[in-house]
């Protein structure tokens, strides 16, 4: 029976492979959770909608540059190594990061400031955009036989350790400062403490062992990859019909809820934050579980219960939670949503490892996720407050995720078919 948990070695080469990752992560996590006060701080203006929109948008524009990021850096992973790879994105997210945390506010600088925090976004949605990518190629490559979907998962769960971290800093700066002082510079405390932690990551990083599987193939030149990968369009393209409920489902219960829970329910921001860690602790706890599971009874039966599970329930409860407004309420429905979410990324993320060609691997995995988040899931928190904003319903949010729900499960069913013809 094979081990269902890391070797003293294996969860080491984990933590080294996953580190950058959080950073990833908790950098967009707290862009999220602090949009309105950086909307103040670089989209000022009269209407405060019109603010958060624009910080909102500016958080989605990250991710058009993610499918960017997923052929170029991924074709240079699938080249030079899987290390080497990873040390670049590292590099690229940690000068993101900088951007955001000093970057002088519009009123010192004028619209230069909201140009550069652009860019700033720009180049950590490319370099985001094989980050994950090489991350779950890396640990699927080192996983041993049977634990692929429990070593794969640990991906997804050092973005929960991300989410928990943001939202405990987060919740530790509302606590210590009032709301004015978090609204002019409070907000640069979490971005502060994510730049300190760069070279801790970069010396866990560094040490990386290149992969066996990438030492025994033929490395293929840059051309070549690009090549392959557009040949193998249609596993890319049901790949991010794959990741498209996964990318929505995220951003829907952790970088959306502080806005939603405040905004829209007219929560206090501790309950808002409270939710959000929650919710990240709900989804450290079930993603290795979920993973494991799919180690036994299959990946297609995790990915067909919860895309249906969605669809059933997303928008009900969403609605249930429109129609009476409470902390228990939110807390539910989001942890509802969060194994709903962790049970099938638990499934997904390993399956799109192996349904992807090994000579493209890497751009290929990355290409797919990109595109879906970049498409649906980076934008789902500007989408659904302007949903709400439109039609004046609150749940809103639901109607998108039962959309991408119906999404997901018609690329399982294809991606099921396509198994089977190739077999």
């Amino acid at each position: 029976m094979a081990t269902k948990t890391p070797n003293p070695a294996g969860a080491m080469a984990v933590i080294r492979v996953a580190s950058g990752n959080f950073l990833e992560m908790y950098d967009f996590m707290v862009f999220g959770y602090f949009a309105g006060a950086i909307g103040q701080a670089f989209f000022p203006g009269g209407d405060s909608f019109a603010s958060l929109m624009k910080s909102l948008m500016t958080f989605g524009a990250a991710f058009l540059m993610r499918p960017l990021g997923a052929v170029i850096l991924g074709a240079y992973t699938d080249h030079h190594g899987r290390r080497a790879g990873l040390l670049l994105t590292l590099t690229l997210m940690a000068i993101g990061i900088a951007t955001l945390t000093f970057m002088p506010g519009y009123a010192m600088i004028g619209v230069a400031a909201p140009i550069l925090i652009l860019l700033g976004r720009l180049l950590q949605g490319f370099s985001a955009g094989m980050e994950l990518g090489g991350v779950s190629i890396y640990l699927s490559e080192i996983a041993p036989p049977g634990a692929k979907g429990f070593y794969v998962s640990w991906q997804s769960a050092s973005q929960q350790v991300a989410v928990v971290v943001a939202a405990l800093v987060g919740v530790a700066v509302a606590q210590a400062l009032p709301p004015p002082a978090v609204l002019s510079w409070g907000w640069r405390i979490p971005l502060l403490v994510g730049c300190l932690i760069v070279p801790v990551l970069f010396l866990l990083r560094r040490h990386l062992p290149e992969t066996a599987a990438f030492k025994a193939a033929k490395p293929l030149s840059m051309g070549e990859v690009v090549g392959s990968l557009a040949a193998h369009w249609r596993v890319v393209l049901v790949g991010m019909g794959l990741a498209t409920m996964t990318t929505v489902a995220f951003y829907m219960i952790t970088a959306y809820t502080p806005t939603f829970g405040q905004r829209v329910l007219h929560l206090s921001a501790m309950a808002s934050l409270g939710v959000t860690l929650c919710v990240g602790l709900s989804n450290l706890f079930w993603l290795p579980i979920m993973g494991a599971a799919s180690d036994r009874i299959g990946r297609t039966p995790l990915l067909y219960a919860c895309t249906i599970g969605a669809l059933v329930t997303a928008y009900p409860a969403m609605a249930w939670l429109a129609h009476a407004p409470s902390f228990g309420h939110l807390l539910a429905v989001e942890l509802w949503l969060s194994f709903l979410y962790a049970s099938y990324n638990g499934a997904m993320v390993v399956y799109l490892t192996e349904i992807v060609p090994p000579s493209v691997r890497a751009s290929g995995f990355s290409l797919a996720y990109s595109l879906a988040t970049a498409l649906f899931g980076g934008f789902t928190p500007a989408l659904s407050q302007l949903l709400i904003h439109m039609t004046g319903n609150p749940a809103m949010p639901g109607a998108w995720l039962t959309f991408a729900a119906a999404v997901g499960l018609i690329s399982t069913v294809v991606a099921g078919r396509m198994t089977r013809t190739s077999t």
